[in-house]
């Protein structure tokens, strides 16, 4: 039996805020160059645009590799496999403070994004194998903490840090940070047991027959289409506070910190819904984005109600994520959760990826008054694939 399966058992605070720290670290390696792009374009003598594809290729890195190396390495025991991911971080992060080149660099960082991919899908499945399914959503949330601590504190750290003493350092920095956690997760992050013991007289099926995998591909669908909307506009919101908003571009800076930490409320929220109303606290979540971007796009000339109305997004969707992980666990059966982990962080990354060039293109040809209206349309169309797919795989499920 594992960890945590039974609710006489304490709640696993260590092993949670373990989890949330290498999540936070994990997080604000990954997204390290945005902030510091100008200084290692300069030193590398290299675009911009250059240094920005870097965070593709790791992107890219984690779609192509997350669910094969899961795959591979699903019988191996979880807590080891996280203490090896971490050391590959270490690696990555070291290969690139002391890339002498551009095509060095981009190398660690698919290192970086091989241990990513894998790391998300063990961490993503080992929250389920710590508590019941009835405390996940308090457990997500927790974890999940660690991701967005990592947008409010840890880059902007981070880029402070690089520009003071030089992005090297910075990554250098991430690297010391990381082995420091890999200790601590070494003394105090639980043990779980992975396994799934047949019963007497069960015949052990393949994975791709599992019974589960219905629910699965359908969360999947749903983090692909409201991360993609999200991306499209998201991905441009300081140009489009500057203008048509209006907001000075010293301010966007305040205005992004102001919209992390709504989100946080919303993540906060998250731990209380996903458990009590899960099924309508996604959806209520997922419509109330919907909602507060439609406003933005209907008045995006009135500084007072975009910014006032990004704090109501900001909560909304801050707790988005943290349900559709949730979610996954809960569908998901223990013998492939770790498989539909690795399958959700692709979900992730190809649509954070597919968003910003969608945006990108839509930019080109169009105008960026347009880009909150698309994000509307396929964050609707979310609610819709959700709400009937969901009726679908239950009305299968009850009729077996």
């Amino acid at each position: 039996m594992s960890q945590g399966t039974t609710s006489s058992k304490p709640f696993p605070w260590t092993g949670l805020f373990v989890l949330s720290a290498l999540i936070f670290t994990s997080v604000t390696s990954e997204f390290l160059p945005t902030g510091l792009l100008p200084d290692i374009a300069r030193d590398l003598d290299v675009s911009e645009s250059q240094v920005g594809l870097l965070i593709t290729v790791f992107a890219a890195t984690v779609v192509v590799s997350a669910a094969p190396l899961t795959a591979l390495t699903r019988r191996f025991p979880r807590k080891y496999l996280v203490i090896v991911v971490l050391f590959v971080f270490i690696v990555a992060n070291v290969l690139a403070a002391l890339a002498p080149t551009y095509e060095l660099l981009a190398g660690a960082r698919i290192l970086g994004g091989l241990a990513h991919g894998l790391f998300w899908a063990v961490v993503g499945g080992y929250t389920g194998y710590l508590v019941p399914k009835k405390q996940l959503g308090r457990a997500v949330a927790i974890t999940a903490g660690g991701g967005t601590a990592a947008f409010i504190l840890g880059v902007p750290v981070g880029t402070a840090l690089g520009h003071a003493v030089g992005w090297r350092l910075a990554f250098a920095a991430i690297a010391v940070i990381i082995l420091a956690l890999t200790i601590v997760a070494a003394r105090l992050l639980p043990h779980v047991d992975n396994t799934v013991t047949l019963s007497t007289g069960e015949i052990g099926l393949p994975l791709r027959k599992d019974r589960s995998i219905p629910s699965v591909v359908l969360v999947c669908l749903t983090v692909i289409l409201i991360m993609l909307g999200h991306n499209i506009f998201y991905t441009y919101i300081a140009p489009f506070l500057i203008s048509p908003v209006g907001v000075d571009a010293s301010a966007i800076a305040g205005v992004l910190f102001l919209y992390g930490g709504a989100g946080a409320i919303g993540l906060a929220l998250a731990g209380v819904l996903a458990d009590r109303f899960p099924r309508a606290g996604l959806v209520g979540a997922i419509a109330l984005v919907a909602l507060a971007v439609l406003v933005i796009a209907l008045f995006p000339t009135q500084p007072v109600i975009v910014i006032g109305t990004m704090v109501v997004w900001s909560i909304a969707f801050g707790g988005a994520p943290a349900m559709l992980q949730t979610r996954m666990l809960q569908v998901a059966s223990a013998r492939i959760r770790d498989v539909a982990s690795a399958y959700l962080t692709t979900s992730f990354n190809i649509a954070i990826g597919g968003g910003a060039a969608i945006g990108a293109l839509l930019l080109d040809r169009t105008s960026i008054l347009v880009l909150p209206f698309v994000d509307v349309a396929i964050t609707l169309a979310a609610i819709v694939v959700f709400l009937v797919g969901d009726a679908i795989v239950t009305r299968r499920l009850r009729a077996r």
